[in-house]
């Protein structure tokens, strides 16, 4: 037999990984662990089991929290932030960095344990999760060492309640963990009930790393559990899971003030363009699907291939697929370990068996909680499993021919996490990234993650960012106590009186003005009582039509920040040029003497988000990488408002101007007292080359055009700053397809001020989308 033959035929041998350690660790706790509650573990209480999904084995008994231990968690939470929060970030930042040596030091113990635990590759939680975790902690001790100068005026949320899924139990503990502690607030952790393990540990090291009493707290259970701390009195939920659990917390925390970081499913799209690199692309491929069993939230698990090239690469892959190893997850030799529990092995086996599709498994996959690398071709578009989250070691195939199409295909889905695209011409692939519906794209890679580089989704996947200085900001809010907003009612009117001319508004749709569909009309009185006008009643099928024309004015976010920036100027200068009229009008409507000045702030802040268009970027995130990840500020999309009552014309401009100046387009429900202002402005639109749909502006009840506003599915986020008590409405209709939403959770805000303007309005406005682009071998 010659060395080529021997190589060729060679089989790999076991080397497996002792878990002598992790059960020693393990048995100490022989009566079952309690819960981590003020820097101690609490008595057992009734236990579930923990159970290696390679084997069955029992490896703990751990308790299912209670009601009164979740209040005990919270309350020690409490008491401990405001001295967590007054050690300041280079206090704060000496812990970080003893988590994360303490993490190095136990690494390997760490990485045994979530194995075991979890039933991952000894080598994925050896090389990728334990190393991030602790990066994850070095990144955010830096942070917290820089806090004061880096973000003045923000402080600490307060009590974090953060509650993890069980494909990355330590990785998704220190992405939440980290940047809580770094800005000064305390947490309550709950990890997945199927792998509480790691979780258990990292509570030990907290001992071990001296952390003040009560500053981690960790609760395990079941979903019950979960559900105990979002109805807790927490100021901030973070959590990582399914899209549908994800959807009943925002329904649960709407009008809470609570706030919300969603991190949920996906369906992400591997794009292989007939150029690319076709052995890369299949290497890059079984990292992006069978990494960690196909049990990641941003797998590409949805594979198009460009038509010429489909039959070779499938050829490539099938031949691939057959060569990856299948097995003990301690053995270092193996690729694809156990899926986590026989629940979802079940679930996976049965949505495979659903499918009418052609599959391919190769050779035999052992017996037990193990599912061979699958491959199905031949879907339709809007199969099941072209568009439901498997979340298991299953490839969908499709075809498409070229790249507008694949980016169709890519964008075809509710999902909005991740995506890669291969090719080896640098304008298709910089054309595509920025095309895709996706928070993260990786250029000629997957599964690609770092601290600097944030991470989160749009659409069902969730809002919000987790890593870098997005996601630190998450956990802040500005310093100072706001104020209870209050109500401004209309002005009552006298006797009726009559209009020698017809003064009755309309609504302003798609550049153009029109009659409400339901042709009712409502008057406005002066502070005297006497008749101004009358302003149109929206109803929802206005709001459909003002969504429809937004939609068809796309072509603003293409259009260059210069471009955007002159528009604005020139609202702004329009605007100016009827000072006189404005000012005398918003007198006489609002009954006081501001007028001039209103006008005058408002051209100044038509001015200011002119100057930010092409000033408000993105950055490159310093990532351990041959190449950079761009953290790239994208509009939303259509962005629906709920303007503020008073002030009536610099409301509206605060909400119009920086949604449209990052490329989004408005549909704004004008001030309910006072709405003739913005039907004067239809004007100064129609005068300053704003393209038709860009702004859309009804007048109306809010509470009535609410609803319908934040639960239309083709409004991708919605602001409300009304009068009236509306968040909890809006926060809840905009569940239905998870649509970021901001509102005042009923205080003031002050609308002539800084409060006014900022970086928050231009936060709100955009989306971050990151693009990991490598510069090659």
């Amino acid at each position: 037999m010659s060395v080529k033959e021997i190589f060729e035929t060679m089989e790999y041998g076991p080397s497996a990984e002792s878990a002598s350690e992790a059960l020693a660790w393990l048995a100490t706790q022989e009566t079952g662990f309690g819960q981590f509650i003020d820097g101690a573990f609490t008595a057992p209480g009734d236990t579930f089991e923990s159970r290696n999904p390679a084997t069955g084995a029992l490896l703990a008994k751990v308790t299912q929290a209670t009601q009164a231990d979740v209040d005990a968690a919270v309350a020690a939470a409490r008491a401990a932030q405001p001295k967590w929060e007054k050690l300041g970030g280079p206090g704060r930042a000496r812990h970080l960095y003893a988590l994360a040596r303490l993490l190095q030091k136990h690494a390997r113990l760490f990485a045994v344990l979530e194995t075991l635990d979890n039933g991952k590759p000894i080598r994925e939680s050896r090389d990728i999760d334990v190393p991030l975790a602790a990066r994850h902690f070095y990144y955010h001790a830096g942070s917290a060492q820089l806090m004061a100068s880096e973000m003045p005026g923000r402080v600490a949320m307060g009590v974090c309640g953060q509650i993890i899924p069980w494909n990355f139990p330590l990785l998704m503990l220190a992405w939440k963990v980290a940047p809580a502690l770094a800005t000064g607030n305390t947490v309550v952790l709950k990890p997945a009930e199927w792998t509480p393990l790691t979780a258990l540990l990292f509570a030990d090291i907290c001992r071990q790393a001296g952390l003040p009493k009560g500053v981690v707290n960790i609760v395990t259970g079941d979903g019950a559990v979960g559900e105990m701390i979002v109805a807790s009195e927490v100021d901030k939920i973070a959590f990582t899971g399914s899209t549908e659990v994800g959807r009943r917390i925002r329904e649960a925390t709407a009008g809470s003030g609570k706030a919300l970081t969603l991190e949920l499913g996906g369906k992400s799209p591997y794009i292989v363009f007939e150029d690319a690199d076709l052995d890369s692309a299949v290497e890059g491929l079984v990292d992006a699907i069978w990494f960690n069993g196909g049990q990641v939230c941003c797998a590409g698990s949805r594979l198009l291939v460009q038509e010429g090239v489909a039959g070779r690469f499938h050829a490539k892959l099938k031949a691939r697929m057959e060569k990856l190893r299948i097995g003990d997850p301690l053995d270092k030799c193996i690729d694809v370990g156990a899926i986590v529990d026989p629940v979802q092995h079940k679930r996976i086996a049965e949505m495979v068996a659903a499918s009418d599709g052609e599959v391919f498994q190769p050779g035999p996959c052992p017996e037990g909680c193990f599912y061979p690398p699958t491959l199905i071709t031949g879907l339709a578009p809007a199969s099941a499993l072209m568009q439901d989250e498997i979340f298991g070691p299953v490839l969908v195939s499709a075809t498409f021919r070229t790249p507008s199409e694949a980016v169709e295909m890519a964008n075809n889905t509710r999902y909005g996490l991740a995506a890669s695209v291969w090719s080896e011409n640098i304008n298709v692939a910089l054309d595509v990234a920025p095309k895709l519906a996706a928070g993260v794209v990786w250029i000629n890679g997957s599964n690609m993650f770092d601290a600097a580089a944030p991470f989160g989704g749009l659409r069902e996947s969730g809002f919000g960012r987790e890593g870098g200085p997005e996601g630190l900001t998450a956990y802040t809010r500005p310093a100072g106590k706001p104020k209870p907003g209050k109500p401004v009612a209309a002005f009552p009117g006298g006797e009726a009186e009559p209009q020698p001319v017809d003064r009755t508004a309309k609504l302003y749709i798609g550049g153009k003005q029109a009659r409400p569909d339901g042709g009712y009309a409502r008057n406005v009185h002066d502070k005297r009582g006497a008749l101004i006008g009358q302003a149109p009643l929206a109803s929802r099928k206005d709001i459909r039509n003002a969504v429809e024309a937004a939609r068809g004015a796309a072509g603003w976010a293409g259009a260059s920040a210069h471009n955007r920036a002159q528009v604005l100027y020139y609202i702004g200068e329009n605007l100016s040029a009827r000072s006189d009229g404005f000012a005398t009008l918003l007198d006489r409507l609002t009954g006081g003497r501001d007028g001039a000045k209103e006008v005058e702030t408002s051209i100044e802040r038509l001015f200011t988000y002119a100057a930010w268009c092409d000033k408000f970027d993105g950055r490159v995130a310093g990532v351990p990488l041959r190449g950079t990840a761009l953290a790239m500020r994208a509009p939303c999309g259509v962005i629906g408002g709920l303007c503020p009552d008073q002030h009536p014309l610099l409301g509206l401009v605060s909400l119009m101007a920086p949604a449209i100046a990052m490329g989004n387009r408005v549909v704004l429900v004008a001030s309910e007292p006072f709405p003739l202002a913005a039907t004067e402005f239809y004007q100064v639109l129609d005068t300053s080359d704003v393209p038709g749909g860009v702004v859309n502006i009804l007048t109306g009840s809010h509470a009535e055009l609410a609803p319908t506003l934040a639960g239309h599915a083709d409004v991708d986020s919605v602001w409300s700053f009304s009068g009236a008590p509306l968040s909890e409405v809006v926060e809840r209709h905009a569940a239905g397809n998870l649509k970021r939403s901001w509102v005042n959770d009923g205080t003031a805000r002050d609308w002539t001020g800084a409060d006014g303007e900022g970086r928050a309005f231009l936060d709100a406005a955009t989306e971050v989308k990151t693009v990991w682009i490598p510069w090659g071998a």
